[in-house]
This record gives structure tokens, sequence and C-alpha cells, in this order.
């Protein structure tokens, strides 16, 4: 049966990728968790943060958080929700990864990279794309950007009719009602736009610095 080495997120081996072709992912026993649709009256704030990057702050302790930059997906009175977009984890036939979700993998072409999304649900599947292609269960967030948990995108991805951009993740960042404004306040994380470039970069040992450059742009 296939074993997939990961990285520790406690202490990422930034810019390697992990191959997966020993097997395939059913081994991780994964399952996508659908996002829950936005409810009422639990509306985004003023100072919500949902579209816009966190960068974790030099002085980051929490070796999850250390050096990561996070798109938020989601931040109201509920709480926050963020997809880690720095961390490649694994690299693969996208065959597998359909195989391991038990959908119709047949005719799949192509590699896929599976990032660590975060330290919450770590065999939760979440895909961060564009938003030229959308299911029911999207979550379209800002700047051309949705967040998607069902694997029928993932199948589209692998027949070339899925977004433009993407990445998959593994796991989530989550923080309680209040958790986030209190970091923010205690400069655990910087605030920066969304940028799509950025976000769907190649190099992702290069996104933290980048994104932390972007402290000195006014948004």
């Amino acid at each position: 049966m296939f074993r997939i080495v990961f990285t520790d997120p406690a202490s990422p081996t930034r810019g390697h990728v992990f191959d997966w072709r020993a097997g395939i992912l059913a081994a991780l026993l994964i399952s996508f968790l659908f996002l829950p649709p936005a409810r009422t009256p639990a509306q985004e704030s003023t100072d919500s943060t949902a579209g816009q990057l966190l960068v974790a702050s030099a002085e980051m302790r929490d070796p999850r958080f250390v050096e990561t930059v996070i798109y938020v997906v989601k931040h109201n009175s509920e709480g926050a929700f963020g997809l880690v977009i720095n961390r490649p984890l694994a690299k693969g036939p996208i065959e597998d990864l359909l195989k391991g979700f038990g959908t119709n993998s047949k005719g799949a072409k192509g590699e896929i990279v599976v990032h660590y999304g975060g330290p919450v649900g770590s065999s939760q599947g979440f895909v961060l794309h564009s938003d030229d292609v959308l299911l029911d269960s999207s979550i379209k967030v800002k700047g051309g950007l949705a967040a998607t948990s069902d694997a029928k995108l993932i199948e589209a991805i692998s027949h070339g009719k899925g977004p433009k951009q993407f990445l998959f993740m593994l796991g989530y960042a989550g923080w309680a009602p209040g958790q986030l404004e209190a970091e923010l306040k205690a400069s655990a994380w910087y605030v920066v736009s969304g940028d799509k470039a950025l976000i769907f970069g190649k190099d992702a040992d290069k996104k933290w610095r980048q994104a932390m450059d972007k402290r000195q742009i006014s948004l």
C-alpha cells in the first residue's frame, strides 16, 4: 500500500516537494469537507480580512505558521477560515489523487501539487482557484478567487476543464470568534492584498518575502 511522506508542518522543508509515484492516495483516507454556506446575520464586518493575505510576522513563534502566507476565505463574527499558500508537501499524478478520493479517474492527465493548508482537518481537501470555473458548492471570495471542497473540481482539472489557476491543499487554518482580531492587534500578522500573481506563483520559497515586501505598498 502506498505511503506518502509529508514534511512536518512544525518543521517544514521549504522548497522541497516529495513524490508519490509509489502508489495511490487512498492510504491517506482523504475526505473533502464541504464549506458551509454563508449564514445570516454573520455578515463580514468592515474590518474583515476575507480576500486578503495574512503574512506571518518575523516574530511568529508558532511552528505551524512560521513564515506562512494565508489566503483568508472567510472572516466574520463567527470566526475566520484561511488556506496556507506557501507550503508545498507532495507532487504526483492527478490520477492517483482521484483514485484516493474514490472518484472517476479515467482519462485523468497531468500532475498536481499537494500543499499544507493549515493545522486543522489535515485529511480535508480544498482547492483555492480562479473563479472562471465554479461548482454549486464553490465560495466566491474577492478579486476573481474562489474556494471549493468538492472532488469534482479536481476531476475537471484532470480533463483540462478546470480553472486556469489553482492550488490544492490538505487542512486549513481556523480562528474562533475574535481570535484573529486579537492576533492582528498583537502584530502576529500583517495584512496585504490578495495578489493572484503571488498566490499562484510557482516559487513557494519566495512567497513569504514577496508578501512581506508588499507591506510597503499602499492598499
